[in-house]
């Protein structure tokens, strides 16, 4: 799916949002220490879903967030797994030491309490892939799917127990850490260097000070990273994207063998998206495409491989998709839409905007839309309502959104289409 977009983009909000199926303003969850049942506490989660079905359904590692996993969900308790960031003796120093920062979450706020120890921001070790979390994480589902296989391929249909495994790897989150196999993919002096400048026109409030990425102890706590820092951070993304293919490679290759490809329904999907320099900012908490836009695909035995479809779709989507997949009944409060007509027929008209949201200090919340052309997005007051600020990107002729030109005086008749559509919401703009 090539036009995917998360709900917000930042961790925990985005996955309270896709495994409960419901909008952040619905799931009252914008920051990273709220738990889904403080805010929602008789929400059917998508595991839980799957669990009141019949399936047996069990987790491992970050799935909702860190320290907020949810035990109603699985029929086991969840397991995170080693912890292991880092393995280099000189970034274990750096962990024992008293570094805490106080952490920019993307709301441009000074602090919120959070800390983080000042390690460095990447790594690169000659080591197995089990040193690292996501290779431990690996390694147990693995484990998972050959414990599950027997029951859900039982001969007897009394005795078969279909399975929901969710696997929650981590990178390629900061900090960009992988075995050193997988940054000799890549040669860092051909990497090319990122769109510096800021998007024409967008105002201040549309940015952070990328203070998840300045909290690493090999990070200038003010101004830009010089171009070989970039180069490297760039260097370990990729590195740390190919670990996870490896992964991910792993369990598809368990599942052929065990003969479960056959019965077995894949999903992949991140977060959200992630600046790599682009606009002379890191990391993700806006509403620019860079951030919002989100990598998803689906594989189900009984559909062809290999389609690419262009459709908008959202993370909101899924819940509702794989429950129609497998048989299942959607529960009442759902806010998105199957996205089994597009495995149907990839080039079904569909959803006239995606939507998402970002909330800023002082009660202001950016609510962004997507349409097949532009990206549009309004600051707006909390309380009142009111549009503090604007902006407008043609994807088609600017694809970069390099320019915001929601002031050029020949699209005053088009902002206003779109705002009144953003005003309508999401539900009209659903597919027909």
């Amino acid at each position: 799916f090539d036009r995917t977009y998360c709900q917000q983009a930042v961790c925990g909000p985005t996955r309270a949002s896709l495994l409960t199926g419901r909008r952040p303003d619905t799931t009252k969850i914008y920051d990273l220490k709220t738990h889904i049942r403080t805010t929602m506490p008789d929400v059917v989660t998508l595991q839980q879903h799957f669990k009141n079905n019949g399936y047996f359904s069990e987790g491992i590692g970050k799935l909702f967030h860190v320290g907020l996993e949810d035990p109603a969900s699985y029929s086991v308790p969840h397991r995170y797994g080693i912890s292991n960031n880092y393995v280099l003796e000189e970034n274990l120093k750096l962990l024992k030491e008293d570094g805490k920062v106080t952490q920019d979450t993307g709301n441009n706020a000074e602090s919120t309490g959070a800390t983080r120890m000042r390690a460095h921001a990447t790594e690169c070790a000659d080591v197995p892939d089990e040193a690292y979390n996501d290779g431990d994480l690996a390694r147990m589902a693995i484990e998972s799917l050959t414990r599950l296989a027997p029951k859900a391929m039982a001969a007897k249909e009394s005795e078969r127990q279909p399975f929901f495994l969710a696997v929650g790897f981590r990178k390629p989150h900061l900090p960009f850490c992988a075995p050193k196999k997988y940054w000799d993919l890549y040669d860092r002096s051909k990497i090319p260097m990122p769109y510096p400048d800021k998007p024409k026109n967008a105002p201040d409030i549309a940015f952070t000070t990328w203070g998840e990425l300045r909290s690493y102890s090999d990070i200038p706590d003010v101004g830009p990273c010089d171009a070989a820092m970039t180069r490297e951070l760039i260097h370990g993304y990729y590195a740390c994207v190919s670990f996870m293919d490896a992964q991910v490679g792993k369990l598809l290759a368990e599942l052929d063998r065990l003969n479960l490809r056959k019965d077995t329904i894949v999903i992949l999907w991140g977060d959200h998206g992630w600046k790599l320099g682009e606009y002379s900012q890191w990391s993700k908490h806006t509403n620019f495409e860079l951030d919002t836009h989100a990598p998803m695909i689906i594989s189900d035995p009984d559909y062809p491989q290999g389609v690419r479809v262009k459709a908008l779709t959202e993370f909101v989507d899924i819940y509702p998709t794989l429950s129609e997949l497998c048989g299942l009944p959607l529960p009442e409060g759902l806010e998105g839409t199957s996205m089994v007509p597009l495995l149907d027929n990839p080039r079904k008209a569909w959803k006239k905007a995606a939507f998402s949201q970002y909330p800023r200090p002082k009660n202001i919340m950016g609510y962004s839309m997507c349409t097949e052309r532009y990206r549009y997005t309004e600051w707006q007051d909390q309380k009142s309502g009111e549009a503090k600020f604007k902006e407008l990107y043609d994807l088609k002729n600017d694809p970069l959104c390099k320019e915001s030109i929601v002031f050029k005086p020949e699209n005053e008749k088009l902002v206003q289409e779109l705002h009144e559509m953003m005003k309508a919401g999401w539900r009209h703009a659903k597919p027909i």
